[in-house]
């Protein structure tokens, strides 16, 4: 040691000091500049909405609540305030305990969703899907050694039907 040294510690930052001093993003916040779109909120802020809305709606206290759905009370008012995203099982005992269903929450959060974003999602196509080894002479790819798929196992990479027709 040297004899200059002090009694504080030296600090090395892990990241840019700029970086560290920008806030968080939140699903509230100004959509970034140049996009012109507004941010799509995050689910769980959402469902958070959603549950204490109806939580307040019922004049109910997050003890009673937390009592019926047999979770903490930091936890809900933390899946209230859309800081923990809860698995399906919490989701449906907190549903349950404001007399909802898991369905009728996701519902009442989809309503919220959409009439926030403004727009409704469009919905995807489906697509086709193809059961059962590739036509004659395709080969679909897949794993190896699978019938109907690349790789073709011990014969090399020749299809299924190449096989059976050599057979």
């Amino acid at each position: 040691m040297s004899s200059h040294a002090t009694d504080q510690a030296r600090v090395i930052p892990l990241r840019p000091v700029a970086a560290a001093a920008a806030p968080a993003p939140d699903a509230t916040a100004s959509p970034p500049a140049g996009t012109g779109k507004p941010r799509e909120p995050l689910w769980r802020h959402l469902v958070g909405d959603v549950l204490r809305r109806e939580r307040l709606a019922q004049e109910r206290t997050l003890k009673d609540v937390t009592e019926a759905a047999r979770i903490s009370m930091p936890y809900l008012s933390e899946l209230e305030r859309g800081r923990k995203e809860a698995s399906s099982e919490v989701l449906a005992a907190a549903a349950r305990a404001l007399g909802l269903g898991l369905a009728d929450l996701l519902a009442l959060s989809h309503g919220e969703l959409t009439r926030l974003g403004g727009t409704h999602p469009r919905r995807a196509q489906p697509r086709p899907t193809r059961i059962g080894p590739a036509p004659l002479g395709q080969e679909r790819p897949g794993l190896p050694g699978r019938p109907g798929t690349r790789g073709g196992g011990r014969g090399g990479p020749e299809s299924y039907e190449a096989r059976l027709l050599a057979a």
